[in-house]
This record gives C-alpha cells, structure tokens and sequence, in this order.
C-alpha cells in the first residue's frame, strides 16, 4: 500500500474509533495521549504544550530567524521560552521542571509564570491547588493534557493531583488571555494552560528515583522504557506518593500509573497513545477563617480525637477518587500541503469527598420518608430511640462525582501558498455525569466510616430508598468547529484571523432531597432538564519583527463559556433566574526581544469580563443556586527577563501588576418576601486577586552540579467581594540544588541526588480565598436589604502556606 494511503486510511480509523466511542457514550474505550510529529516543522499537541505555532506558514518555518535559534537558547534555566505568537503565552521547559521539588503538580509548576497567582495547601503536590490568571478563576480556565481536556465536564474545576508525574512532564504553556481558537475549551472565559508528556526514549532502560522528606513524605518513582522495538518506542510509569499532613491528623496518599508509545510510520506519518491513571485517598485539610486563626492558631485543622458525634473529627473528611485517560495522537501528511491531526479520547473518574454530619436522628417511624430521620440503628447502641426531635446520631456524607468522557478533535493544516496557511476542523464530545450526596453509617465509637467511598451501607428511608441530600445527571454534548488564516506578506509581518463556532447542549435531572415526603426538607426537582448555548467567538493578531532579535504584537480575542451544570439545573429546579453565559474581549499588547544573553517580554492587558458566575443561596429553598456580576474590567501590565551573566549563572525575574475591579453591584437572588437583594460591589476589586505578583530566581548550572534560589511575591488582596477583609501580602523563599555524578557502570547510569527546600524563611500566610459566596465578611458599615434588614455576612476561608519543608531525591537509570 502506498504511505499516503496508509495515512489516509489510519486517519479514517482515528475517526471511526472516536465516533464509535462517542455511540456508546463511555461504555467503550476511546484513548486519552499524545503524540509526536516526527516531522521538524509543525508541532503537536503531544510533541510539545506550546501548539501556537501549529499553523505557521512555509516562509516563518524557513527563516533563518530567532524562531529558530531558540532551540539553542536556555533563557531563565527553563522558566522563559522563545515565543512568536501575536498574543500572551509562556512555556516552562522541562530544565526547570526536572528541578522542581519531586511530585509537583502543574498548578505548582506555573507560578513563576507572568500573570499566575498560584499556591498549594501541600508542597508535595498531593493536595491539588489554586490559581487565576489575571483575576479568572481556575474554573474559567481551560486544561488540556496532550491535547485532550481534563476540566470537569460539570462545573469546569480542576483537580491537579489527579494528572501526572513531573518526571513525565515534557513542557507546560501558559496561554494568558487569549486561547487558540481549535483548543478544546467550552469554559475558558479566561486562558488555557497545556502540557504535554516527554516522548519515549530511543533506548531502554529503567528510570528509579526515591524521595523522602518533611513530614513522612515519601515517594517512589519508576519508569519502564523500551526503547526502540522496531518503529515502535514506549514508556510505562508507576509513582506511589505519600505524606502526613502538616496541620491536624491524616494522610495524603496517592498512587499513578502513566505511559506514553510513539508508532513512527515514516518521516511523515505518527501515531502516539498516552495514559494517565491516578488513585488517591486524601484526608482533607481544614480552611481557615481569619477568626479561627486568631482563636485556634496557624495549625488549627479537623479534630484528632474523636469524641462520640463529633462530625470533624477527621476521617470523616476524606477524598477519594480515581481516574484515568486515555488518548491518541495521529499525524498524518496527506499531500505535500495538507496535514491531518487527530486526537480521540476518552476519561473516567469515580469518587469525591466525605463530612461528617450530626443532625440524623433515629426515629420510630417506620412508614414516611423523612429527611434527617431514619428508622435504623445508627448510633449502634441495640436500639431505636425517639425523643422530641428523636436522638441525634453521626453519619457520613459523601458528594461523588462519575463522569463518562469521550471525545475526538481533528483538524487539517493546510498551505495554501508560501505566505498563507489554513487550519480548521472540529471538536466533539458527549460527556455524562452523575452527581449524589448520599449518607452511609459511620461508628458511633470511633467515628470512622463503614466505608469512605460512601457506596454502601446506606442510611435509608422506610421505603427502602438512600437518604440523599441531591441527586444529579448532566448530559453535556460539545459541538465545535474552528478556523484559523495565517498570512506573512514579508519576512517582517505576521497576521491571524480565526473564528470558531461553540455550540453546548447541557440535558438530564436535578433533584434535592429526593425520596423525603417531609422531615427538615421535602423532595423536589424535575427529570426534564436542558440548556442550550451557542457562540461564534473570534480572534485577530498581528506582530511586527524589525529584526530577528524584536517583534511588537497585538492580540484581540472573545472567549465564551457555558454556565455550569449546576447554575442551569439548580436555577431551574429553585425557580432562579438563568444565568447568562459568561464571556470576555481579552485584548494584548507587547513587545519580546531575544538574544543570546538578555530576552525580555512586556505587556499590557485588558479584558471586559461579562456575566461572572458565582454561587449563592436560594434564601426559600435554602439550596445552593448560581448568581452573576454583569461586568467585570481586569487589565495591567506584566514584564518578565532572563539575563545569562555568565554561561552558567543566569537570572530570571518576572512582575505582574492586575486592577480586576468589579463594575456591577452583585445579585444575590431574592429574599423570603421575595424582594431581589443587591451587594453594592460596583468599584470594588475582585476577591482573591492580589495587584501586584514578582517572582525572582537566580540559578547555575555548570558540569555536574546545580543549584537556584528563588523568592515569590504576593500583595495583599480581599477575601469577599465586597472588600471588607483584607488579608496581608507575603513573600517566601526556596532553594533547589542537585549534584550528577559520573556513570557507575555501564548498567548504572546517571545517577543523582536533589534537594529542595521550600519557604525558608518558615513564613505563615493566607493564600487564597476559597469561599466564593463570602460577599460579605463584615457588616460594620450597616450595609441594608431591600426589606431595611443588614445585609447577611458569611466568613471567608483560606488556604495555608505550608511551613518550611525539605525534600531528598536519589534517582539513576539501570540497564
């Protein structure tokens, strides 16, 4: 057969199999990876995070320019990449990230970049994280793992932990503002961040590395690599992690498995698989309010010991979950002008998170089903007793989360003479998700529950159904097509014009308390439930080289997210105004130079936010609903540097400035008189968005010993929307340092040994803000509703800098 048949034909099978997995709706298995392009000049979403330059046209892919040369540049020790997008966007290298403390998640990677704020509750990268970018919210960002999206299908939260080993990570990208227009986001109002996983090894071996730390912390670290076995090549990772927590009682404990295989058929011509599975059962840590802290102190958390009833004692607050990912990566050259990417997937993940709950009370009715109430044995004393309110016994509450996810993105890149490029192409997925809250028994004596992933042993109504305090099913079908035009009349000029086309079809069922007749909250809900959402978004940029060391750029683009399942379902079923889709003009305007020993890039932004969903209470119902802010104006100015002073010593620094300041006065739904209640916010700046961020890091590398030191800052920032508390500013230091030693042996290779130490100056602080419906922290003001009363308050509650920690690495390869 002839190879661009062969092509042709594997191309049709990628589409066969995506659409075959789309059919069964997650029964079977499409496969989440990534892939290299084998050939040198266009990037794939597997080969690398940074796919900006997917559609250049022949003209840039052969200037003898700085594009070019950055393959000989190491700018900041990894922390800067040589960039030719007419918008924002920075790359971590994998120079960097090979130094970063072992097990770092990608939310930990990212906060050197121009624009994150980003902090962890763990240093290990066991405890997820937080970050925005420019004010946006991680939910209103989109993630995607070797090209395929790993955002909750639902709500559009991220779960770092749950998604790779940092030995595996080739490189990460940060796209600031304006997202390409064929990535796969239906909820990034703001920007995206990509990585991809390190193609596999042309030789075998096996890849060992044992950590051990602060706290217990220990992790193992192995990688299989085959090596070449014909035109074939592989990778295949296990890590077992785990810590004490640092605060409280408890354990992080995470297992991974990953790998990765490249099939290069010829020169033109790939296929690449990737996996990403991840088990993990975590003790949660416990957010802080500015009150606790001053009452408790710094190390305050869920409590560790166990008085009968307590609901926080501590191993009633669990997560856990698993999941994994499978994807496919197919490059295919179709004639000398056309290419074809693509990239099937398919994801599934099962778990969530447990608390204790005290209100249960045992009763001697045995014929209605009243919520609160159940006719059983809990608090495991022999018998059913009844008082007023009948006695109250502990149970454990679990909200868990299965989601089914296939989907499939393909596009075509295609030169239509020497100075213009095209690329288009659609994306399609059709994800369903069930979502509960159900309550199981837990001891009376010990406080433990009978099972932590809350699927058995049932607190029931009489009639046999689960108690449930909410039982959700999301059907979400994804439609969308791009387009993207390329033109470079000279060597000096670039410009891009894309428009894609997003269409969100959100159907299925909510109900609260379902089952209860009666009791502290009667059962409602609907089982015909639908939304639909559509946009055409477009993006324009257009950049300016005078020479091969400077370019001047300007970036225009709207993005467009669908409201969350739960603001379409929960706004329905409480008779809730619908939210709008949230949507945004990200605009960028800088200016990058490179050369061999100085490169810099400044900015400038704006963005005109629209329809920023939030959460709130429905003051009837007391369930959970979703409100807005109609509009929302983030701009500043971001520069970052890189300075090599000698060869081996280098300087990277980077200061971000952000006013998100909030023009709308917030609707927080209507009262119990049924009057709407506005919080004055118009003026105020956003919540949990500190003005001013720098990052600063010295670092050498010279022969087989290295070694950084980096400081980060943060300013101060409110903790609710209407700037009532403010916490304080902080600035930590770390340090990383490794030695590589000379072979041992022929079979023992490159061995080595890595310590980092993070926050050196042992500093404690408040770092994000994580209680989105704190509209109010403080009400001295004597802010009024409509009907004369005060305005309700509610506390926010924060993440915590963990104290100093210290971690050891010894890793070699064998055979």
């Amino acid at each position: 057969m002839k190879r661009n048949h062969l092509s042709m034909a594997i191309a049709v099978v990628f589409c066969m199999a995506a659409g075959t997995a789309v059919a069964q709706d997650a029964a079977s298995q499409s496969q989440p990876a990534a892939n290299k392009d084998t050939t040198q000049q266009r990037t794939s979403v597997s080969s690398t995070s940074n796919t900006t330059t997917s559609n250049d046209t022949k003209r840039v892919q052969e200037l003898n320019t700085v594009t070019v040369q950055a393959q000989s540049l190491s700018l900041g020790g990894g922390l800067m990449s040589v960039q030719t997008a007419p918008k924002a966007v920075s790359t971590i290298s994998r120079d960097a990230i090979v130094k970063a403390p072992p097990g770092s998640n990608f939310t930990q990677m990212v906060s050197s970049i121009p624009g994150v704020n980003a902090s962890t509750d763990d240093v290990t990268g066991l405890s997820d994280g937080n970050y925005s970018i420019r004010g946006f919210n991680s939910s209103e960002i989109g993630v995607t793992v070797n090209g395929a999206p790993i955002t909750d299908t639902g709500s559009y939260a991220v779960y770092a932990t749950e998604y790779g080993d940092s030995e595996n990570y080739g490189d990460i990208t940060v796209l600031q503002g304006i997202p390409d227009v064929d990535m796969p986001d239906s909820g990034a109002a703001g920007g995206h961040i990509a990585w991809a996983t390190i193609d596999p090894s042309h030789k075998a071996g096996v890849d060992i590395t044992q950590s051990l730390g602060s706290h217990d912390y220990r992790r193992t670290f192995v990688r299989l690599n085959t090596g070449d076995t014909g035109p074939v090549r592989s990778w295949l990772s296990y890590s077992d992690n785990s810590v004490d927590k640092w605060r409280g009682a408890g354990d992080l404990n995470v297992t991974k498995v990953e790998g990765k295989s490249l099939w290069t058929i010829d020169s033109n011509n790939s296929i690449s698989a990737s996996l990403q599975y991840n088990r993990e059962v975590r003790n949660g840590y416990y957010g802080l309010s500015k009150s606790d802290l001053a009452k408790h102190g710094y190390f305050y958390d869920y409590d560790t010991t166990y008085t009968p009833g307590d609901s926080q004692y501590y191993q009633l607050h669990n997560n856990p979950f698993r999941n994994y990912m499978f994807s496919l990566d197919g490059e295919f050259k179709l004639t000398d002008s056309l290419r074809l990417s693509v990239v099937p997937y398919f994801q599934y993940g099962d778990g969530g998170g447990g608390t204790g709950n005290s209100f249960f009370a045992e009763t001697t009715n045995s014929t209605q089903n009243l919520y609160e109430s159940a006719h059983q044995d809990l608090n495991q004393d022999g018998a059913i007793v009844t008082g007023p309110n009948g006695k109250k016994a502990l149970v454990y509450g679990f909200s868990s989360s299965t989601t089914y996810r296939p989907g499939v993105i393909a596009k075509f890149n295609q030169d239509l003479s020497m100075d213009n490029s095209l690329e288009y192409g659609f994306w399609y997925e059709r994800a369903r998700q069930q979502q509960n809250d159900k309550f199981s028994m837990a001891s009376w004596a010990t406080g433990v529950p009978n099972d932590i992933w809350g699927s058995s042993n049932y607190v029931l109504y009489p009639d046999g159904q689960v108690q449930n305090a909410y039982e959700e099913y999301t059907v979400t079908e994804v439609k969308k097509g791009f387009i993207t035009d390329t033109w470079t009349p000279n060597d000096q000029w670039l410009l891009t014009a894309g428009l894609a086309y997003l269409h969100v079809d959100r159907s299925g069922f909510a109900f609260e308390n379902p089952g209860s007749t009666g009791g502290f909250a009667k059962g409602f809900g609907n089982d015909d439930l639908n939304g639909t959402y559509h946009k055409f978004t477009p993006a324009v940029g257009v950049k300016f080289s005078p020479n091969e060391n400077s370019q001047i750029y300007y970036g225009i683009g709207e993005t467009y997210r669908a409201p969350p399942n739960g603001a379409v379902f929960l706004n329905q079923i409480t008779g809730t105004a619908a939210n709008k889709p949230e949507s945004a003009w990200n605009n960028d305007l800088g200016y990058r130079y490179y050369n061999d020993r100085f490169s810099t890039n400044v900015m400038l932004y704006h963005s005109n936010f629209n329809n920023k969903t939030i959460s709130a209470k429905d003051q009837v119902t007391g369930e959970p609903v979703y409100t807005q802010i109609a509009r929302v104006k983030q701009q500043g100015f971001a520069a970052e540097a890189s300075f090599n002073i000698t060869e081996a010593w280098k300087v990277y620094g980077q200061y971000t400035y952000t006013d998100a300041t909030v023009e709308s006065d917030l609707n927080a739904g209507k009262n119990k008189a049924g009057m709407y209640v506005y919080y004055p916010t118009d003026g105020k700046q956003l919540f949990n968005t500190p003005r001013n961020i720098a990052y600063l890091q010295l670092s050498y590398d010279h022969g087989p010993l290295w070694a950084s030191i980096y400081g980060n800052y943060h300013s101060s920032m409110y903790g609710d929307f209407m700037n009532t508390e403010r916490v304080g500013g902080y600035t930590t230091f770390g340090f990383n340092a490794g030695y590589r030693f000379s072979d041992f042996a022929s079979w023992f290779r490159q061995p080595y040994i890595k310590l980092n130490v993070s926050n050196i100056g042992d500093r404690h602080a408040l770092t994000s803000a994580n209680n989105a419906s704190a509209f109010l922290a403080n009400n001295s003001a004597g802010y009024l509703g409509p009907d004369g009363k005060p305005l309700a308050t509610a506390s926010p509650y924060y993440s915590l800098l963990e104290p100093r920690t210290f971690m050891v690495t010894v890793g070699a390869s064998f055979f």
